[in-house]
């Protein structure tokens, strides 16, 4: 099949992958990647900092199971995406990001925008190539796909330098422009002209060689058996009167929203206690008699069997300290250094954590009833509750109480509702109320603890789910890493409902910083009128001081969405003791 240029290359494949979108920041070093993506059908959605991009691309892979697609352009374009790719590495999304590069004559020559981009991304990327032939550019984009996808999945990056991507007619007119060639004669001329296009001939017409992308690693044997592990497993279940199952975001990676459907059905036919952390909230919906939100760790510790579904032994599971000495651990991981780092399971597999929960519940018979254990994890979860609903009644010094405004905004969500978290303390404190409504409806960060996912995690959720009701949970001082994608909501036809909680502080840092060092230096914030910024960008604001306007402003911010319009509510609160205790570190 011909092509008009590089582009076209690359956009065929993508839509042969069933990549829809593309995200980027306009170059152009990378713009006929644009031309081709559009030609084929893949909606290009151009943001407004190349970070949103890959954000965008990584929010897309999670929701619908498909690798995300960023394309950026060369330097600053591809250093603006380092912290995007480095939390889509620790997330382990599927991504592949794409920037352009100087021509292929003229690297290392001091070219505009030149610089060792994959020294640079190789650290943070399952994979990273660059390309010096059109031959290269359809099994390196499938390569590159495959990669993302296979394994543990993670981000990819290809450098594709600009002669690549443009016709051959045109990169040849550059050569003899840049060159001086146009303007030289003698014998010096002829050698370069002869140079010029013996490189031409190479890039457009020199065959593929298959080698280049082979996948040359060697992993390290394992003789497990998943089969006769699986089996293991059910027959401890079998056995166990006190098991728990905690459930990770991996078990999600890669699924489509239909496979992640099955697999809430095998956690209900397995019945037992489940506890979902990170991208696996919302699994089992609002309401599930199975779900626990608190006291996880005390869970685990009375526990005899825990079965540990896509989560790593890292810090937010005590480094694997959080099991009681009598536990037994089950742990399934895609990842063999997280299978058993800082702890051995008893049982460790490397398979896919949704695969094996889905295998495990076929070759469970009826749920065995545990009313004893049962009910000592809903003491804990009623008493906890309790709690969480006094400290909403606090009197918030006449603005707002946090945890009363999530109560209200959790009654109110839509059951096709996604949810999108950046920040620290206001963010978290949502994180004890809201109750995701389904699988994949629910979207943080994740382990990096990164801030500014907010702007490109919805637009990703928006057009994943168009039919969604997207809100963004936002602090004051997350909001502003990106509050400018919603121009580019506007533009695109996209109309999240962003929360800003506006406590004028960097609340999480400052609660410790404060008590400990007793200087707030560096953590306050001004109370900003970020409602008026959204207009200015084209959407709507709502201001909320008061809890008698927190009713309203929902109701109304719902409304202004259905109708296509954005928007933007600048929710006043008080600064809470809530979450008192809790490190930012």
């Amino acid at each position: 099949m011909s092509h008009a240029h590089g582009g076209e290359v690359i956009a065929q494949r993508l839509s042969r992958r069933g990549v829809s979108h593309l995200f980027t920041l306009c170059g152009g070093h990378i713009s006929p990647i644009f031309t081709g993506a559009k030609s084929e059908g893949i909606e290009v959605v151009d943001v407004r900092d190349e970070v949103s991009a890959v954000f965008a691309a990584d929010a897309m892979a999670r929701m619908t199971g498909v690798p995300g697609v960023a394309a950026v352009t060369a330097g600053p374009g591809v250093t603006n995406t380092v912290t995007a790719v480095k939390n889509a590495q620790m997330a382990q999304s599927p991504v592949l990001i794409i920037g352009g590069a100087p021509a292929t004559v003229l690297k290392g020559r001091g070219a505009l925008q030149d610089i060792d981009q994959i020294s640079l991304m190789r650290p943070i990327t399952k994979w990273a190539a660059s390309l010096s032939m059109v031959s290269e550019l359809a099994p390196a984009i499938d390569y590159a796909l495959e990669v993302a996808t296979s394994g543990t999945p993670g981000p990819v990056f290809l450098e594709i330098p600009v002669d690549l991507l443009y016709p051959q007619t045109i990169v040849e007119e550059w050569f003899i422009k840049e060159s001086g060639l146009d303007k030289m004669s003698g014998v010096s001329a002829k050698a370069l002209e002869l140079y010029l296009r013996a490189h031409l001939l190479r890039q457009f017409s020199a065959p593929y060689n298959p080698l280049k992308f082979a996948d040359t690693s060697l992993p390290l044997p394992d003789f497990t058996d998943p089969e006769k592990q699986i089996d293991q497993v059910a027959d401890e279940l079998a056995r166990a009167e006190r098991p728990v199952l905690v459930i990770g975001s991996q078990a999600l990676v890669n699924y489509s929203p239909g496979e992640a459907a099955s697999l809430a059905t095998a956690v209900e036919k397995l019945g037992i206690p489940t506890f979902l952390g990170g991208g696996a909230r919302g699994l089992l919906g609002a309401e599930s008699d199975l779900q626990f939100r608190h006291k996880r760790s005390k869970a685990l510790r009375a526990a005899d069997l825990a079965i540990i579904a896509g989560f790593p032994f890292d810090f937010r599971m005590g480094y694997g300290r959080t099991f009681g000495s009598k536990t037994r651990v089950v742990s399934a991981n895609l990842s063999q250094e997280d299978l058993r780092k800082n702890r051995r399971p008893e049982i460790g597999l490397n398979i896919h954590p949704g695969d094996f929960l889905r295998e495990l519940s076929y070759r469970m018979g009826p749920a065995a009833s545990r009313p004893a254990w049962f009910g000592d994890l809903q003491q804990r979860e009623d008493a906890r509750d309790a709690e969480i609903d006094a400290m909403g009644e606090q009197d918030a010094g006449g603005l707002v109480n946090p945890i009363d405004f999530f109560k209200r905004l959790d009654a109110k969500l839509d059951d096709n509702s996604v949810l999108v978290v950046d920040g620290g303390d206001f963010v978290a404190t949502g994180a004890y109320v809201l109750r995701p409504r389904s699988p994949m409806a629910w979207l943080d960060p994740g382990v990096f603890g990164t801030l500014g996912v907010g702007g490109g995690f919805a637009l990703g959720a928006g057009l994943a789910r168009k039919d969604a009701e997207v809100w963004l949970i936002w602090g004051d001082g997350s909001s502003a890493y990106s509050l400018a994608e919603f121009d580019t909501c506007v533009r695109h036809g996209l109309a999240p409902i962003a929360v800003i909680g506006n406590d004028g502080a960097w609340a999480q840092i400052a609660r410790e910083q404060v008590e400990i060092l007793g200087d707030d230096v560096a953590t306050v914030l001004t109370r900003n009128d970020y409602h008026t910024v959204a207009k200015g960008y084209g959407a709507e604001g709502i201001l909320v001081k008061r809890k008698s306007d927190i009713n309203r402003a929902i109701d109304k911010a719902k409304k202004l969405s259905k109708e296509g319009r954005p928007v933007v509510i600048n929710l006043h609160i008080e600064q809470t003791d809530f979450r008192k205790g809790s490190i930012s570190m």
